[in-house]
């Protein structure tokens, strides 16, 4: 949105506002762009239950807070993502309203990927109702920007409904900081972490889709090490499990910090050598987690324990900024920790690679240009 913004677009920004934060609907104005933040129940890092209920709950919520707020407001371009998939009802009205031309950035396919993780099952009510409300968003999309090539295979294999010209890559994307030389001994020092010791980082959300219990089969293996420390940052409905296995287990080599603000949490990334990437081994979709983006702004190297259908693995190898293994075997995993141990030299190379990777693929401005030329294509004006 912010790209948009720096090339003259005014840009209206609905974000849901979680019943947690205590804050009501209120709209704010910042010249070029405002934000109307709609007051909705807790869809993060809660319950499987009111996250259901929540996301059921939404699209009306947010529709009745566009009609109160927006109603004088002509859009022209309505940008979306998923999840959720219940926007059906606030496209629509936006479209017809104004003529609209709609483009989905689909993040997650969903419900799908709850059924890989056992959370929904095909032949319930819950999942056909999710499932019907997914399939009018993509009918209702002019465009659909998936996270990856695979991802774009995957939807019209299983969504044959969707015309082929509809779909194309268009992944998550930044505006990445401006390289700056750090002095990675004075910020372990700042945050107590060991000094002459690899640091490999995880930062994000704990559910899930994380495969905790892999990650804790990791820190197990290697929790007799005394070259590398684990540093685990975030929050989610798993983090527990994590807090849990270093009060009862104590290994000495891994930190584990609550959500940090953007500002402390970059930082810590400067003090690090490896970003960490963990999913499930069950996922059937090809997931391409967003995470990615913040270790290759910092020229940190991946290592990527997944399932077998991301294409995660293929843009690693393309890049030659990381490493790769499938989220079965914690040895597995190990063994290529054990390797980077030896070869450090080339930790700073795949770095260096990764942020030159991170500039040519997933920048805002990628994002921007691709979206705009099918606003270009239909003749639309701003």
């Amino acid at each position: 949105m912010k790209e948009f913004s720096l090339n003259g677009h005014n840009v209206t920004i609905v974000s849901p506002r979680e019943r947690k934060f205590k804050e009501r609907t209120h709209l704010l104005e910042f010249g070029k762009y405002r934000i109307l933040k709609v007051g909705i129940g807790n869809i993060q890092k809660t319950n499987t239950f009111e996250r259901g209920l929540t996301t059921i709950l939404l699209q009306n919520r947010i529709l009745s807070s566009i009609k109160k707020y927006l109603s004088d407001e002509k859009f022209d371009l309505v940008l979306y993502s998923t999840p959720p998939v219940t926007f059906a009802k606030v496209i629509k009205y936006i479209k017809k309203k104004d003529n609209a031309l709609s483009y989905l950035m689909l993040k997650d396919i969903f419900p799908q990927n709850a059924v890989d993780l056992g959370l929904l099952s095909k032949g319930r009510i819950l999942y056909k109702y999710f499932r019907r409300k997914e399939k009018k968003l993509y009918a209702l999309s002019d465009y659909i920007g998936c996270m990856s090539e695979a991802n774009v295979h995957y939807l019209a294999k299983n969504n044959p409904q969707i015309p082929s010209e509809k779909i194309e890559v268009c992944p998550n994307s930044i505006i990445p900081v401006e390289y700056q030389v750090v002095n990675k001994t004075m910020l372990r020092h700042k945050y107590k972490l060991p000094v002459d010791q690899l640091l490999f980082i995880y930062g994000g959300n704990f559910g899930k889709p994380q495969a905790i219990e892999f990650i804790l089969d990791v820190l197990r293996e290697n929790s007799d090490k005394k070259d590398r420390h684990f540093i685990m940052c975030g929050s989610g409905t798993e983090y527990y499990k994590l807090k849990r296995f270093i009060e009862v287990e104590k290994p000495s080599n891994v930190s584990l910090l609550s959500g940090l603000p953007k500002k402390e949490y970059d930082e810590l990334l400067s003090a690090c050598d490896i970003g960490l990437i963990f999913l499930d081994k069950r996922f059937t979709i090809p997931n391409f987690p967003s995470r990615l983006l913040s270790y290759l702004e910092y020229s940190l190297p991946i290592l990527a324990a997944t399932d077998k259908n991301t294409d995660l693995k293929s843009s690693i190898l393309e890049g030659d900024f990381g490493w790769w293994c499938e989220s079965r075997k914690a040895e597995d995993f190990t063994k290529i920790i054990d390797n980077i141990s030896y070869k450090r030299d080339i930790i700073r190379e795949k770095g260096y690679n990764g942020r030159k990777y991170l500039e040519n693929n997933f920048t805002t401005k990628h994002s921007y240009e691709k979206i705009m030329f099918h606003f270009n294509k239909e003749t639309k004006y701003v």
